[in-house]
């Protein structure tokens, strides 16, 4: 519940640029003002101070000024009111499954492909607070390294502790991609989704990526798939006698069937060629997948003039008893 104060007919505030002028005007009539007995000489009056009661008497002009001023904020109509949100959030579920085979430590992207795609995912989930993730991982095998959660501050964690050799070196897209399915099956969120990273070509695994496909289809579950690899080849960091070596190795990313995954399942296909595509990618996918906001307000106005009035009332009231009585002037 929230109190503001606002005014419906702000246009009265002008009429206040009166006031300064007023001020002016009462200050040039002060000066040009005569007194109505005259006498031809004042040494009678030299050692006589000024009572205060002639500087008090300006105090008159005071308060028809705030008597003014008063009537005109009344004028533009000050409203109270009082607001009450009702928000509602459907959040997003999302497992993001990452390739962490050998391959992914080649060198087209900075410092290679694993840490570039680790980086730009945990932007990724920073820029979501309101969505439950999850992280599946996958080379030879696959297992599911943080189940889905809206503390992503263990997800980050879970995310800083992957390294490529965790689990058998292999490619089972189709295995990584049945993991995550299982962990969305049972969502209820209004969208569920998968974002599968991969650098390679599915060589090992018990499932096919297209049957795991068919199976998100069933369960409705939308897959973003992305290939990540340069074009050609990419330098990729092999252990010597003599310490690291670096091999140009051929890029083979299994892209048609990607492409077949995504299109399956409502989804999309990207490509990423290095670090700021791989960003791009990910902006991408997070307007895509935006959360519903539901917001119901409610709003109630009251008029708040009338107790400018009776001020200015009592105000002026008061002014006209002292220019009557303390400030009588007799002419």
């Amino acid at each position: 519940m929230m109190n503001n104060t606002e005014f419906a007919q702000p246009y009265f505030f002008y009429f206040l640029a009166v006031i300064p002028l007023l001020i002016v005007w009462y200050y040039f009539r002060q000066r040009r003002i005569h007194a109505d007995i005259r006498f031809s000489a004042t040494q009678a009056f030299e050692n006589r101070h000024k009572s205060i009661k002639v500087y008090l008497y300006h105090g008159l002009f005071v308060l028809r000024l705030l008597v003014l001023a008063l009537l005109i904020v009344a004028m533009a109509r000050p409203q109270s009111s009082q607001r009450r949100q009702n928000v509602n959030i459907e959040g997003i579920d999302i497992v993001m499954t990452l390739d962490i085979s050998g391959s992914m430590l080649a060198e087209d992207f900075k410092p290679n492909r694993l840490e570039a795609a680790k980086d730009v995912a945990q932007d990724f989930i920073d820029g979501r607070p309101n969505d439950r993730m999850g992280l599946v991982v996958f080379s030879g095998e696959s297992f599911t390294q943080c189940p889905l959660t809206t503390d992503h501050t263990v997800l980050l964690n879970l995310f800083k502790d992957i390294h490529s050799g965790m689990i058998d070196d292999g490619t089972a897209i189709g295995d990584g991609l049945a993991t995550a399915i299982n962990r969305l099956k049972e969502s209820t969120a209004l969208s569920k989704v998968i974002i599968l990273l991969t650098d390679g070509i599915n060589n090992m695994g018990s499932i096919d990526p297209v049957s795991a496909a068919e199976i998100a289809k069933l369960y409705g579950i939308r897959v973003y798939t992305i290939g990540v690899g340069t074009l050609g080849t990419a330098p990729y960091p092999v252990k010597t006698p003599f310490g690291i070596q670096y091999q140009n190795v051929e890029v083979k990313i299994d892209e048609p069937m990607l492409r077949k995954i995504a299109e399956m399942t409502n989804g999309k296909y990207f490509r990423a060629t290095d670090n700021e595509k791989l960003r791009e990618i990910y902006q991408q996918i997070d307007k895509l997948e935006k959360s519903k906001i539901d917001v119901t307000e409610f709003r109630k106005k009251k008029e708040e003039f009338m107790p400018l009035v009776l001020i200015a009332a009592l105000l002026f009231i008061f002014e006209i008893m002292l220019k009557n009585t303390v400030f009588r002037s007799i002419p």
